[in-house]
């Protein structure tokens, strides 16, 4: 199998483990708080992990980057909250479209941050994908929903996490930062569900099982995707996951695909695929270009 076909299956096993854990995030938001369903995604999330300690030892743990952890974490849970929000009280398709827009704050987020250029073809399309949020909200219209503000909020947040997670990866392993995230986010997201806690019953507890273990499981399988394969080449395939809630949302809660939603999550989408597409065609240039430095024999 070749690495480009590889890349492909991990992009879609990672899509279909994402939309199924949605799936199981709002059948468990019928009983629970969404703070409680945050948490125990996070718990079950982060016994899914541990094997990742018995792959490489205690040393994992070690990091003289904690401080930004905690950061990361603290924000990555709020947008937990504001994301399992969205799943369980908006129409799941409306939840999943507004969750894309997040590529469009990463890259706003990348010049405050981080400095990088954008140049007038990725602000355009950044520009094209609001326009693809705003088809979607509708603001000052009658279908105008506040809630759709707490599923913006999220993909704010996810983006603000995502260049934190980048600035972590100068230094860090991937399997760190998978490792220490998913054990903070456990105490970070138990404190405000035990103002509201209730035990899970009978199958509520396959629910919140599911959560967790998919969604590490999913992010797992997106990471080593996205070593494998090109982002661009691969981002169009994470966009599976909009039919699957769709259809899923059909029939198990009866929820009709708004050709709004439809319209809208096409133009992010476009908006998304150009900027993969760019940021993957300026990180060859600047792979081709980058000085090499000669190394004497048996150095």
């Amino acid at each position: 199998m070749s690495v480009h076909t590889r890349a492909a299956l991990l992009m879609l096993g990672s899509t279909g483990f994402f939309a199924v854990m949605v799936i199981a995030i709002r059948l468990a938001s019928e009983s629970l708080h969404t703070f409680e369903v945050a948490f125990f995604r996070s718990f079950f999330g982060m016994l899914a992990a541990l094997p990742l300690l018995y792959k490489h030892g205690p040393g994992l743990l070690r990091t003289q980057q904690l401080p930004r952890y905690f950061v990361r974490c603290l924000l990555g849970t709020a947008s937990m909250f504001c994301g399992f929000w969205a799943i369980g009280n908006l129409p799941l398709a409306q939840a999943v479209s507004l969750s894309y827009s997040t590529p469009l704050f990463v890259t706003i987020a990348a010049v405050l941050w981080l400095g990088e250029q954008v140049r007038v073809r990725r602000w355009s399309a950044v520009v094209l994908g609001f326009i693809g949020v705003l088809i979607i909200v509708r603001p000052g219209t009658a279908e105008f929903s506040a809630g759709t503000l707490i599923a913006i909020s999220a993909a704010i947040l996810s983006g603000i996490v995502a260049i934190q997670i980048k600035q972590l990866s100068y230094t860090e392993p991937a399997d760190r930062i998978v490792i220490l995230t998913t054990i903070l986010w456990v105490p970070m997201s138990l404190v405000p569900a035990l103002f509201v806690w209730e035990w899970p019953h009978g199958i509520v507890w396959l629910w919140v099982v599911c959560a967790g273990v998919l969604g590490t499981a999913g992010h797992m399988l997106w990471t080593r995707a996205l070593k494998l394969g090109d982002v661009s080449a691969l981002t169009p395939i994470s966009f599976m996951q909009l039919p699957i809630v769709a259809v899923f949302g059909f029939f198990l809660f009866g929820e009709d695909l708004d050709r709004w939603t439809v319209l809208g999550a096409a133009i992010i989408f476009i908006a998304n695929g150009y900027i993969a597409h760019r940021e993957a065609r300026l990180a060859r240039r600047a792979a081709t270009t980058a000085p090499t430095t000669a190394v004497k024999p048996g150095q």
